[in-house]
């Protein structure tokens, strides 16, 4: 079993995937339009553009996503009630990985030595993502 965090996004998933796995080192293993989904002839031009699957492998790792694009056109709700998390094993890739990450977005605890890791920080990405970087203790 793995489980995976998929995240929906304003329109800009495909740019988030594109920086993250610039940033991760990862690679976007798929990246599926909805324009080039079935029985998408109906759609209007604007939205067969958008994101309608995206998944980016880093390691063994696995992150998902779309962009929002609901049948009732409900409005976009923001990224909400997660965080995901990335965990490596040396301080300076977890100070390097925080950098890159959260440039252009809000951090709100800055990366720095915790009673329970050796670098712990907390930021919104600038797509809207929320993101944990820890470099853990030993045990």
């Amino acid at each position: 079993m793995q489980l995976t965090s998929y995240l929906f996004y304003d329109n800009q998933a495909a740019q988030a995937f594109d920086f993250y796995a610039r940033c991760l080192g990862g690679k976007v293993a798929m990246k599926v339009t909805f324009g080039e989904m079935p029985s998408c002839e109906n759609m209007p031009p604007e939205l067969k553009r958008l994101i309608a699957h995206v998944r980016l492998e880093v390691g063994g790792a696995v992150l998902m996503a779309s962009d929002w694009c609901p049948p009732d056109g409900s409005p976009y709700p923001g990224i909400h009630g997660n965080r995901v998390c990335v965990s490596v094993d040396e301080p300076a890739e977890a100070e390097r990985l925080f950098v890159a990450l959260s440039d252009g977005g809000e951090v709100m605890m800055p990366i720095a030595e915790t009673s329970w890791s050796l670098r712990f920080g907390m930021f919104t990405d600038r797509f809207g993502a929320h993101w944990m970087i820890d470099c853990s203790r030993p045990a």
